[in-house]
């Protein structure tokens, strides 16, 4: 699929962030299937009916037809009311930021458990868009009291998906129950149990793959993780961890899918540690800790021992790692580490401030 990425672009923002958004965008589009083959901007205050200006969508409309493009990709959250209006005006499929994500997670579902948490994700998303879509066309009705076209079709849908929904979360909990009685076993064993958390694409499955020795599926794509993947590790004191890796955060995760992913994330809730890795090349690595601080915040697993893990140094020169950490130390102090999960740079430090956890 050929693509047009567009962004509304808020008077007061950081130009810097936006030019940041728009490439991680490019990189979900990309992760998705699609090459985006144009970028389009606006800035100004979103427009209630096509998000953009009037004046704005006749030059997309334009570009769509010049370069030949299959969707148009927004940055931003579109309503109901907004996405059928610019499918309208413009002939081509579009969707947003958060459909955009979670269509990569239902591709890159490989378990049944993954399969039923994305399902639950669209579903609610889907459910959203039913209600926008029945507001919409209510308005259409003849007077006070009637109905508008469509709208008993758009009603038993509703009932479809809630029931659906419904199965879905009955599915879920049993797995979540299993896993807590899984969890209880290792607890009762005594073992101690962290969790590898990040900003998607930061390294977690090639540093699980590193600390415990066995391979551990790793690509250079976004949300290459789905389902969580426990490996022993032992440390060099000769002490073993079971250490887990979970799904990737990132900015604006939909709420959806933290929602579906519930039984997932309780591995993060659980640990008794964390190991929160950061792709310290990136230029937003900072934001992409705020981002990644969010979610662990609404997990209620912020306080939790952890241990930054600053990843990639590999990428950087003596002098630019040198500067980061100047940077980084200040905020984390001796809580940072600095390695290269890929290459093998600097694991004994990571061993060390692993141990400290028993101390």
């Amino acid at each position: 699929m050929r693509g047009i990425l567009v962004s509304l672009i808020p008077p007061s923002s950081n130009p810097i962030e936006i030019e940041e958004q728009i490439e991680e965008l490019r990189e979900l589009f990309r992760t998705w299937g699609g090459e985006s083959i144009a970028v389009l901007t606006q800035k100004r205050s979103p427009d209630p009916a096509f998000l953009l200006g009037r004046g704005k969508v006749e030059e997309l409309k334009r570009l769509i037809e010049g370069l030949g493009a299959d969707i148009v990709v927004f940055n931003d959250d579109l309503s109901p009311r907004q996405q059928a209006n610019l499918e309208d005006a413009l002939g081509v499929k579009v969707i947003d930021r958060t459909q955009l994500i979670i269509e990569i997670f239902a591709r890159r579902a490989k378990t049944a458990e993954a399969k039923l948490q994305v399902e639950l994700a669209q579903l609610t998303y889907e459910l959203t868009r039913l209600r926008g879509r029945g507001k919409e066309l209510s308005r259409l009705g003849g007077g006070v009291g009637t109905r508008g076209p469509g709208e008993p079709e758009i009603e038993a849908e509703r009932s479809r998906i809630k029931e659906r929904i419904a199965r879905l979360r009955e599915k879920l909990e049993e797995i979540r129950s299993r896993r807590d009685i899984q969890r209880k076993r290792r607890k009762r064993r005594e073992v101690f149990q962290a969790s590898i958390v990040g900003y998607t694409n930061a390294g977690k499955s090639t540093l699980l793959g590193t600390l415990s020795g066995e391979d551990v599926y790793a690509e250079d794509k976004l949300f290459a993780t789905l389902d969580p993947l426990t490996r022993k590790v032992r440390l060099p004191s000769g002490r073993e961890i079971l250490l887990t890796d979970t799904v990737g955060f990132i900015r604006k995760l939909p709420h959806h899918l933290v929602a579906a992913f519930r039984a997932t994330l309780e591995e993060v809730r659980e640990s008794d540690g964390l190991l929160h890795i950061v792709d310290i090349s990136s230029h937003n690595f900072l934001e992409q800790i705020d981002a990644v601080n969010t979610v662990l915040k609404g997990l209620r697993s912020l306080d939790k021992p952890t241990i930054m893990v600053f990843n990639k140094i590999d990428k950087l020169s003596r002098e630019e790692l040198e500067t980061l950490k100047r940077r980084v130390g200040d905020r984390f102090g001796d809580k940072a580490v600095y390695i290269s999960a890929l290459m093998g740079y600097n694991l004994e430090d990571l061993y060390q401030a692993m141990e400290r956890w028993f101390l």
